[in-house]
């Protein structure tokens, strides 16, 4: 057995949040529509990654999402622009990535990250 792809599911009674969060602002694609459940991604090849933690790093709560982008501060100017608050960061973590936490429309804790 090989595991192909593991999801994240949140449940919402409004979908024009998720396409407003992780569609406009993050850019992801549409990748399936059924009018009442939809998922966002990236046609490109994506690895396998469950992670687990008692902090977040720094001090910091366990982000539920993790997302890493190819460039951060154009990531954070867009959180800025649609006003979202940025809960902690931008920080340089001592691991190596340059990272931000924002909350989604539906309380997810969000960890924006790029490695540095």
């Amino acid at each position: 057995m090989e595991v192909k792809r593991i999801m994240s599911n949140t449940p919402t009674s409004d979908l024009s949040k998720a396409e407003a969060f992780y569609g406009d602002i993050l850019g992801l694609e549409l990748l399936m529509d059924h009018g009442w459940f939809r998922a966002y991604g990236s046609d490109e090849k994506m690895t396998v990654q469950v992670s687990f933690g008692t902090e977040g790093g720094s001090g910091t709560p366990v982000p539920d999402l993790s997302i890493e982008v190819d460039d951060i501060e154009a990531a954070l100017a867009r959180f800025e622009e649609a006003n979202v608050p940025i809960e902690y960061g931008p920080a340089s973590e001592p691991w190596g990535v340059r990272r931000f936490y924002v909350r989604d429309p539906f309380g997810k804790l969000i960890n924006i990250l790029q490695h540095e």
